[in-house]
């Protein structure tokens, strides 16, 4: 099943207050694994960039001043994410900005039936305790180190490997792999195969296989599985 781990970044906190976006990161993932695509943008959002918000990302109104409006992206970013399910960590606020920012150029909203949210799942799984996403990194030894400013593609794709590990897709992964390399092994004479401590007991008896042998007797040399068999040294001209 293919799906997208998505996140935004803003200008505040209420886009029903004028905050706008502005950043998009997306990752495609199939059967809870990351394919490698990804989409990200910059926008515009014809604004000041409070301080605020600032800190947060980092993302000038002077650095995005020169970046594409919504408008100009927004086919691009409707083909990446198709009709995929969208996991996304705190959904309602991610997709409260997105809407309205299609809203603003008359395009239909993103169904919340779409939507899947981290943070809800989080919360099922560890309620009582934070379940930021650096919180969700460092219970589940991922690497965020490098996250010293909120970034979207760079939060999608931690989010991706949290997801994973929220749903419990990383232990089966592992077992799936953990079970090819032993055939792989096997297969490659590297390892020997598992072997049963007590042997099955045979399944033919004595009567049906002294049967069986007198029914080829009656084949005669004409068989033609006699054609298989090794020549006797006795017959053999090179002997």
């Amino acid at each position: 099943m293919r799906e997208i781990v998505l996140d935004t970044e803003t200008t505040g906190l209420d886009p029903l207050r004028g905050d706008r976006l502005v950043e998009i990161g997306c990752v495609e993932i199939f059967n809870r694994m990351p394919t490698g695509q990804s989409f990200h943008c910059y926008i515009n959002p014809e604004r000041d960039m409070p301080a605020e918000a600032f800190a947060v990302h980092g993302l000038s109104a002077e650095f995005l001043a020169t970046k594409p409006l919504f408008h100009e992206v927004v086919d691009e970013f409707l083909e990446f994410i198709g009709d995929a399910p969208l996991v996304i960590h705190n959904a309602s606020f991610d997709i409260s900005f997105i809407n309205a920012e299609l809203d603003r150029i008359k395009r239909a909203a993103v169904p919340r039936e779409r939507l899947v949210d981290t943070l809800l799942l989080a919360r099922r799984k560890h309620p009582g305790v934070s379940n930021r996403l650096d919180d969700l990194c460092s219970r589940y030894a991922i690497d965020n180190s490098h996250r010293t400013k909120h970034g979207a593609l760079l939060d999608a794709e931690l989010l991706a490997e949290v997801y994973v590990d929220l749903v419990g897709a990383r232990q089966s992964q592992l077992l799936l792999a953990s079970e090819a390399e032993e055939i792989r092994l096997n297969a490659a004479g590297e390892a020997p195969r598992r072997q049963r401590s007590v042997p099955l007991a045979p399944r033919i008896s004595d009567a049906e296989r002294e049967a069986h042998r007198a029914f080829i007797a009656t084949l005669g040399d004409k068989a033609i599985w006699n054609e298989f068999l090794p020549v006797p040294a006795a017959a053999n001209p090179a002997g």
